[in-house]
């Protein structure tokens, strides 16, 4: 049979790698990167060359399901289906108003390029604050630290300029994720490589020499849970020595003098002692990172995840602040974002925007706020469970597993299933899934047509893409976007967007949707469609702004004295570390061959491995007298779960080290090593978490290890 080789990008996660597609017979036959684009030059991972696999398997879901009164599914076509969930929406919210009704979009939801504007669209229409996304769960600090302390209007410098950078608890040569101005995660491990061959000075702190940690000149092995120790010792040899930008922060700073109270008890013999490394290293890296004259201090989703995330992302951000990181006038300005809706890019701190929670609604939960436009998932599950008027009777999950990734598990499962309604959008029959009452099939993503407004926010010049379907999709199935207007349209609410109202009357095709979407962008994209030629890339290079200069009429400053996180690192100092009998912390990592809890289901990476391991120091294994393969059991104060031990003298003593979000169920002593288990079951939201973001603690856990 003749196969056809065509042009698109890969959406298994959010790096977007550009790829050349092989269909045979209407199928998805073989997937590899695209040596002729200009960003990737060939690059994939092993999880996005899955994609054949992941499109063809046989027990994947191509026609609707709803659940009968006998427990059981029965397959249905897509406009019953969507009848049945629309109808019952629609009598919850006439009964019990909108917010009875919540929305979920989790990693899948992102890959969709329409996904999520779709579905805060669809929830805003509908008049709910119940709208959450998979972004609350492990890094929302990023966005209340960049709301909340100001951004520099031109943007942050980037990687490719940088001559020094900082990465705490980011592995971006496996994780493929790095925010604005750390490594893009487009064949991270040459990018990485070739930058230090032309200079670049690396310093890495994280508790397991990981493997961009091998690639260090500064390797810092700082303990679980106390980067704010780390951060603060340096700030204070910063401060102390002068190596700040004194005439940047002099015109674009407020509240200096409280930070340097706050960090001046964080001596770097104080400060090695709390974090667990050595004091001259700590002045080391400060001067190392100060010295240099453009490049960022970045963090992973594990030290926000450790239970001190606004206060580290704090410290991060006053570091890039002190040291000026930032793009200046007449320079390129930062990241360009095509498809992003468009603000001006001038030398001057841009307003704060309100503190968490501020001008929003709140939850019933704990007091705790939105973020932006979205709940936090720590409170979804008490939404669901706790009675009274806003109670969410009904949930829609948009390609997401809250029963694995959600903190708590047991109670995340108890919630599911006492909703009136789930509605799973959801290829494969993953664990909430499972629970749901009606299954929605969607399209797969070389089924659809897709922008790169995901993955721009790491693109460095002005690089678009507009991929056109690759093959038919099987069965009954629709795009997430069509399925929301579909269920708007029976509910009888609209979906405003970013363009104006979404029309009601006819559904829209994708690129009119993304238009209306992404309306304010640098190139819309219809346009970039248009000048796409053969599936490739388009770079906008004359369109890229470049930094103008201040506004006058503009005098907003970064506040390092703002929401009391001067006053939060004095209490962290104050509070002493209590181990109460739970001597290891258990760290969450990134694996290769998953992407959260995705990816276990696929041959291709089941080969590779089933369970998640349990790494520990070969010494702590020898001391708990263990040895590599036993199987583990791994008590917090909350939960037992268990383990596959395994070695790994890359890690500091007193560390277990596990991929959170991993499985698809409780995996027991007996089916562990097929399984695995999420880590996520050992923590209780209610009890260890965020008072600013409701985030719970899902890295650095204390727990004990025994033999099971």
């Amino acid at each position: 049979m003749t196969v056809h080789t065509r042009r698109s990008f890969c959406r298994f996660c959010h790096a977007n790698c550009a790829m050349l597609v092989d269909v045979e017979d209407g199928k998805v036959a073989g997937v590899r990167g695209d040596p002729e684009d200009p960003m990737f030059g060939g690059y994939t991972c092993i999880k996005g060359r899955q994609l054949p696999d992941a499109h063809n398997l046989p027990d994947r879901i191509t026609q609707s399901l709803v659940r009968g009164d006998d427990g059981a599914f029965a397959p249905v076509a897509m406009a019953e289906a969507l009848d049945e969930a629309g109808a019952r929406l629609k009598a919850i919210v006439d009964e019990h108003g909108p917010h009875a009704v919540a929305v979920y979009c989790g990693t899948y939801a992102f890959q969709n390029s329409a996904g999520v504007g779709a579905a805060m669209a669809f929830a805003q229409g509908l008049g709910t604050r119940n709208f959450y996304t998979s972004v609350t769960l492990d890094q929302p600090a990023k966005v209340y630290t960049t709301a909340r302390y100001g951004q520099w209007m031109g943007g942050l410098n980037t990687f490719s300029d940088a001559d020094v950078a900082l990465f705490l608890g980011n592995n971006p040569i496996v994780s493929h994720y790095a925010p604005p101005g750390g490594l893009p995660p487009f064949s991270p491990s040459r990018r990485l490589r070739d930058a230090k061959e032309a200079g670049l000075k690396l310093i890495v702190a994280d508790p397991r020499e990981s493997d961009v940690a091998g690639l260090a000149d500064i390797y810092l092995p700082v303990r679980p849970g106390e980067d704010p120790a780390l951060l603060a010792g340096m700030i204070h040899v910063i401060l102390k020595e002068e190596l700040y930008d004194r005439n940047f922060v002099a015109a674009h700073v407020d509240g200096l003098d409280a930070l340097r109270d706050a960090v001046a008890g964080f001596t770097p013999a104080a400060a090695a002692e709390r974090a667990g490394v050595d004091a001259d290293a700590i002045v080391a890296a400060a001067r190392m990172f100060a010295g240099g004259s453009k490049g960022c201090a970045v963090t992973g989703t594990g030290p926000e995840m450790a239970g001190k995330g606004v206060l580290t992302e704090y410290l991060v951000t006053a570091l890039n602040i002190l040291c000026a990181r930032f793009c200046q006038e007449g320079e390129k300005s930062a990241i360009p974002r095509v498809f992003t809706p468009q603000t001006p890019r001038r030398a001057q701190v841009g307003p704060p925007g309100p503190m968490y929670g501020e001008g929003f609604p709140k939850s019933r939960i704990r007091g705790l706020g939105m973020l932006g436009f979205e709940m936090p998932c720590n409170v979804m599950a008490d939404e669901i469970l706790t009675p009274g008027e806003g109670q969410i009777r009904a949930l829609i999950c948009i390609g997401g597993n809250p029963e694995i990734a959600f903190p708590n598990q047991r109670k995340v499962v108890e919630a599911l299933d006492s909703l009136d309604l789930l509605v799973a959008i959801d290829v494969r029959m993953a664990a909430t899934a499972r629970r749901a009452d009606i299954i929605l099939a969607p399209k797969m993503c070389l089924e659809r047509e897709d922008i790169t407004n995901l993955s721009e926010w790491w693109y460095e010049t002005p690089y678009a893409r507009y991929t056109e379907a690759m093959v038919e999709a099987p069965g009954d199935t629709l795009d997430e976007y069509e399925m929301l207007w579909e269920l708007a349209k029976r509910i009888g609410t609209g979906m405003p967007l970013a363009g104006g109202p979404c029309p009601m009357d006819e559904r829209p095709d994708k690129q009119r949707f993304l238009d209306l979407m992404s309306a304010g962008c640098l190139v819309p994209p219809s346009r970039v469609r248009a000048d796409t030629e053969d599936g490739r890339a388009v770079i906008y290079e004359d369109l890229h702004p470049v930094v103008e200069p201040a506004d006058p009429a503009e005098a907003h400053k970064f506040d390092l004295a703002a929401a009391g996180m001067p006053g939060a690192l004095a209490d962290y100092g104050n509070a002493s570390p209590d181990a109460d009998g739970f001597d290891f912390r258990l760290v969450s990592r990134r694996s290769r061959h998953r992407f959260n809890s995705s990816g276990h289901h696929l041959p291709g990476l089941r080969a590779k491995r089933t369970t998640n391991p349990a790494f520990f120091h070969p010494d702590d294994l020898q001391d708990l007298g263990l040895a590599e393969d036993d199987i583990v059991a791994i008590t917090s104060p909350r939960a037992t779960i268990y383990g596959v031990a395994a070695a790994s003298d890359k890690l500091r003593r007193g560390v277990v080290s596990m991929a959170h979000a991993f499985g698809d169920g409780d995996a027991g002593k007996d089916d562990v090593r097929d399984k695995g288990n999420s880590t996520n079951r050992l923590v209780d939201e209610t009890v260890d978490y965020d008072p600013l973001t409701g985030q719970s603690v899902q890295s650095a856990i204390p727990v004990r290890i025994a033999a099971a």
